[in-house]
């Protein structure tokens, strides 16, 4: 451990340590919270949340938490497929299969199990069945700028448990630039095999760029090869994007049935933190034979099934998007008015969605203007210095009012001037 003391210790005298808070109370986007470092305790506005609709404190969506509660206790105790399946579970695929247009739909406790069971189950088949022997070599093709979910499945994808518990072919892996579709063509030509299981993974809105992926000009791509699997993540697009919060394919107005004409298998990856006030993911499919493979995966059979609470409360989530449409309207709204308000005051924000990337100038640094936005302006915003490129990280979601994101805005205008004192050269 001496090797992990001095590390950590480097790390904190490097300045590389989040700030952290623990929230106390939550009223809409206002939110009382205390500073771990020094116990002092303040009342901010939000700007850091994930809850981009606002349902975390819906009565409704509390009302189903705790009414399954009741019902069923706290946890299912179990795995899926032993006896931890529930209603509720197939309730919620069932919504979320419709919601989707794709007929059958495998829960999980969280989009990293989810993507690793996806992994396990497309490269590996899950487990060995006696007199089946698979020869295929799988090909796999990945954004550079995936979720770390993403990056973790695909990288042990060639190392778990259907390797190791059974004869599995190759897992090879490849990364195409940042929503380059003509580089994913390149890299589709010079790796691919005459006999790949073939399969493109990638964020439909990138979590730190807050832009999304070509979809259209990426199914026409795969339509070149029958059968190419596309993963789509749509953990910041559900609820987002499209006109009924429906994601990817319906913002580009595309159904998957359309690329399942063109020869390409469309997968959804829908994850409950951000849209749906619970934690949990779903995959999507067309597929009626992924399901059962996906529930008997390595990573499903040895992990507990969604417990009662958040399964409701994402099921009721659901249910409030689909009866209230104006909730994603209201969040694309907001995000188009702070958009346009931090461009009129000159800050470089990037992507097009609710998640709201601000490149500020080299020389100011992220975790201090946060400290100066939460101390001076009662502001609380996410920095980014060590995952990504430094940037502060804005999330807009559909509580935001005007008058509060003008503050927003206010607050860091006056802390850019503060803390920024550009060069001037002489003439």
């Amino acid at each position: 451990m001496q090797v992990v003391k001095e590390y950590v210790q480097r790390w904190y005298e490097s300045d590389l340590d989040p700030d952290e808070f623990i929230c106390h109370r939550k009223q809409g986007n206002l939110v009382e919270i205390e500073e771990v470092k020094t116990g002092r305790h303040r009342n901010v506005l939000c700007f850091c949340t994930n809850d981009v609709l606002g349902l975390v404190q819906d009565e409704a969506v509390q009302k189903a938490a705790i009414d399954a509660i009741l019902h069923y206790g706290t946890s299912n105790s179990s795995c899926s497929v032993l006896s931890g399946r529930i209603d509720l579970h197939r309730q919620l695929e069932d919504e979320i299969s419709d919601f989707k247009h794709l007929p059958y739909t495998q829960l999980f406790i969280n989009a990293w199990m989810a993507m690793q069971a996806l992994m396990d189950a497309f490269c590996h088949l899950a487990i060995p069945v006696p007199g089946f022997q698979n020869t295929r070599e799988t090909l796999i093709l990945t954004d550079v700028l995936n979720h770390g979910c993403i990056v973790s499945a695909i990288a042990n994808a060639g190392t778990r448990s259907g390797k190791l518990f059974g004869h599995s072919p190759r897992v090879r892996v490849r990364a195409y630039r940042h929503c380059d579709v003509e580089d994913l063509a390149r890299k589709l030509q010079r790796y691919a095999r005459p006999d790949d299981r073939i399969m493109v993974v990638s964020d439909a809105v990138f979590s730190m760029d807050g832009d999304i992926a070509p979809l259209p000009d990426m199914i026409d791509v795969l339509h070149q090869y029958e059968g190419s699997v596309l993963v789509m993540d749509e953990a910041h697009a559900s609820g987002a994007i499209g006109a009924t919060g429906r994601g990817i394919y319906e913002h580009f107005g595309l159904l998957p049935q359309q690329a399942i004409e063109r020869g390409v298998v469309p997968i959804i990856m829908t994850t409950f933190s951000k849209f749906a006030a619970s934690a949990g993911a779903a995959i999507s499919s067309h597929v009626a034979e992924f399901k059962p493979l996906l529930n008997v995966s390595p990573t499903s059979i040895g992990t507990i099934s969604l417990a009662p609470p958040l399964a409701a409360a994402a099921l009721e989530s659901l249910r409030q998007v689909r009866q209230h449409p104006e909730l994603v309207q209201k969040l694309q709204e907001n995000t188009r008015y702070l958009r346009s308000r931090l461009t009129e005051n000159n800050f470089h924000a990037i992507g097009e969605t609710n998640v709201i990337p601000v490149i500020l100038p080299p020389e100011l640094n992220p975790k201090q203007f946060a400290r100066t936005l939460m101390s001076d302006h009662g502001l609380w915003v996410s920095p980014i210095w060590f995952i990504a490129k430094p940037r502060m990280r804005i999330t807009v979601n559909a509580l935001h009012t005007r008058e509060e994101m003008d503050h927003l805005v206010a607050g860091m205008v006056a802390a850019r001037a503060l803390m920024y004192k550009p060069t001037t050269i002489s003439a």
